[in-house]
């Protein structure tokens, strides 16, 4: 198991201490200040792009900044940096559902709420909830003021922790779009050096009950996993990343992907193909120059568009005069 948590601060933009909450009571309030004096050290230096900062004395800090809040983990254990990065980030999603947006006005006005959210999403250092519709339910705000219900939702205690019971909907419907990107690098000869594509299958649910959903893949994904040839080109996916709500198992079995979906709108599933596509849109441009007030551009775009697709096409031209 990785290491734990032993406390973390919110501090402003100077570097003093907004709010912090010990977790384990082997860290004082002190270590804010050695932090912060380590991070402007570093200022200038390579270095201070790194989310992760040691003090020399055992104690290791990871850090995000939003606006003019830092948001700083110190422990002494080793802990996952990856895992607590997410955490902070989720953090920051939490508070901006609860306070529309993070700023050190807002963490001032609301001290009672963020610590009862500090003690919720974090018990002994390790992250515990972190879905802001589940924390939502049973810490409520009304101005400053907060409610806590006496007995925990069923969200909090049943294994799908990112949906709540009880979700009716007169018309069950889900929308399902994928949506990629390409990414294409050319170098001066006009010969592309990379080439891949970034893609997500983005849902939209609204279906009532705990609904159990799933999503085949085509033929060649599926093949290509049993180790058995297709017709045609495989399809080889890459960086595969799932929403938590994802059974892996079952996608490790037969390539299903079966889930019970959140409510709302999410990222099912994020992939990478890294595969020699042709650019959808070919741009070249020509610049000439007749006299001293007086330039000719020549822009070109071909596309591999089908004639009977209708698509707008926006290119930005960076123009600059030099004397």
């Amino acid at each position: 198991m990785a290491g734990a948590v032993s406390a973390l601060f919110l501090l402003d933009i100077k570097g003093r201490v907004l709010v912090w909450r010990d977790y384990r009571g082997d860290v004082t309030a002190l270590q804010a200040e050695r932090f912060f004096t380590k991070l402007l050290d570093k200022e200038g230096d390579a270095e201070v792009h790194s989310p992760v900062v040691h003090d020399g004395a055992g104690v290791s800090y990871t850090f995000i900044q939003h606006n003019n809040v830092f948001l700083l983990t110190a422990a002494r254990q080793n802990c996952n940096a990856a895992s607590i990065l997410l955490f902070l980030h989720r953090l920051v999603d939490v508070f901006k559902h609860y306070f529309e947006e993070l700023e050190e006005e807002s963490l001032r006005d609301n001290f009672v709420v963020v610590y009862e959210l500090l003690d919720e999403m974090m018990d002994f250092g390790y992250p515990q909830y972190t879905e802001a519709t589940i924390l939502s339910e049973f810490i409520k705000t009304d101005a400053y003021r907060m409610e806590v219900t006496q007995r925990p939702p069923m969200a909090v205690t049943n294994a799908v922790s990112w949906r709540s019971e009880g979700i009716r909907y007169k018309k069950n419907e889900v929308f399902l779009d994928v949506v990629e990107s390409v990414n294409i690098l050319v170098n001066s000869n006009g010969q592309i050096v990379r080439s891949d594509i970034i893609g997500a299958l983005k849902m939209r649910t609204f279906l009532s009950g705990m609904p159990e959903c799933k999503l085949g893949l085509n033929d060649r994904v599926l093949l290509e996993a049993q180790g058995r040839a297709t017709k045609g080109k495989a399809i080889d996916l890459d960086d595969i990343k799932f929403h938590q709500c994802v059974r892996l198992t079952r996608f490790e079995n037969d390539r299903t992907i079966s889930f019970v979906p959140p409510d709302g709108a999410f990222d099912l599933m994020t992939y990478r193909l890294t595969t020699q596509v042709k650019p959808l849109i070919w741009v070249e441009a020509q610049v000439e120059k007749h006299s001293r007030s007086r330039i000719e551009i020549m822009v070109k775009a071909r596309s591999q568009f089908k004639e009977r697709r209708c698509l707008f096409l926006t290119i930005i031209m960076c123009l600059w005069w030099h004397e």
